[in-house]
């Protein structure tokens, strides 16, 4: 286990916008769009992370990771662990720098994930959800060497989400809410420093299914806590079965307020994107949606981050059918 790890910190704006300079060449600047639910639901923007390179906001954080490595780390090239996104991520950005990358990967991962971290480059370590998650938690596997990236407990992962808050801002400067999905926590830890620091009412929600919601459990519980009950269900890339303390420790300035979603309510929210915008989300993706749809969120404008669009067909066309 790594125990010289560097203390959390807040980030800083002047290292969110040099992060935006730095990975500008790798990561798009996506849109803010408006999504019509009508008249009984507030004003409602998607901030379209689904149509990046490798279609999830991960390769953000991902390329900014790889451009703070040290010449010597990226010789040793880099591994990572993930249900997918962020290995997709991680594999995109080593590809562009020419370093060679590893995912351990959880062996439940979607089909079409797995697919597209092969095609990238990365050589696949499948394990079982409970060894990758001991691996993010020690920071190693035995199958695996080179320099460990970790996919949210990274500062400068952190630092490369957050760079999603500055054009959220600069493009809707009246927002009052941003909603995200809240898996190990760096995306809400990421966007919901970068908004606060440029406009502190802004308030902050993450999101999680009813299955798997560490964090709404730490935040009533006042401390970083382990979920009981933990299911798997088709919203891999959020809902994990604990929340790491230093996630916690970055978490909780900046998260307002954590909201939990049904299963039926986050294919609902799939199901509303497909039709009213032409839009392809991810479980995770949805969560935001599926939370303003369920009636938990009042006011506006608000802003859900659509997170990821990496889905199976198959899972898609049964969100698509309906209960």
């Amino acid at each position: 286990m790594n125990n010289s790890l560097e203390a959390v910190r807040p980030i800083e704006l002047h290292e969110i916008k040099a992060a935006r300079e730095r990975i500008a060449v790798t990561v798009l600047r996506t849109p803010l769009v408006p999504l019509d639910l009508g008249p009984e639901f507030p004003e409602t923007y998607l901030k379209m992370e689904n149509l990046q390179p490798t279609n999830a906001y991960k390769l953000r954080g991902a390329a900014n990771a790889i451009a703070m490595l040290s010449s010597d780390e990226a010789r040793a090239g880099v591994w990572t662990v993930s249900a997918g996104n962020a290995g997709q991520g991680l594999a995109y950005a080593a590809r562009a720098a020419n370093i060679p990358c590893t995912v351990v990967v959880i062996e439940t991962a979607p089909i079409a994930k797995i697919e597209r971290m092969k095609a990238l480059g990365a050589r696949l370590v499948p394990v079982s959800y409970d060894v990758a998650w001991q691996a993010m938690e020690l920071r190693t596997h035995a199958s695996v060497e080179g320099t460990f990236v970790h996919p949210f407990d990274d500062h400068n992962f952190v630092v490369g989400h957050a760079t999603m808050g500055l054009e959220i801002m600069e493009d809707l400067p009246g927002a009052s809410t941003v909603l995200l999905a809240i898996g190990g926590g760096g995306l809400i830890s990421g966007v919901g420093r970068a908004m606060k620091l440029l406009r502190p009412s802004v308030r902050v929600i993450g999101v999680e299914p009813e299955t798997a919601s560490p964090a709404k459990f730490s935040f009533d519980s006042g401390s970083p806590q382990k979920f009981p009950g933990w299911t798997r269900s088709f919203v891999d890339g959020a809902g994990g079965k604990s929340l790491f303390p230093r996630m916690w420790e970055r978490m909780k300035p900046v998260v307002d307020d954590t909201l939990v979603v049904r299963i039926d309510q986050v294919r609902r929210a799939v199901r509303t994107l497909a039709e009213r915008a032409r839009i392809v989300a991810e479980g995770a993706g949805a969560l935001p949606v599926a939370a303003i749809l369920s009636g938990q969120v009042k006011g506006g404008p608000l802003v859900a981050v659509i997170s990821g669009g990496n889905i199976d067909l198959d899972v898609f066309g049964v969100c698509l059918a309906g209960d």
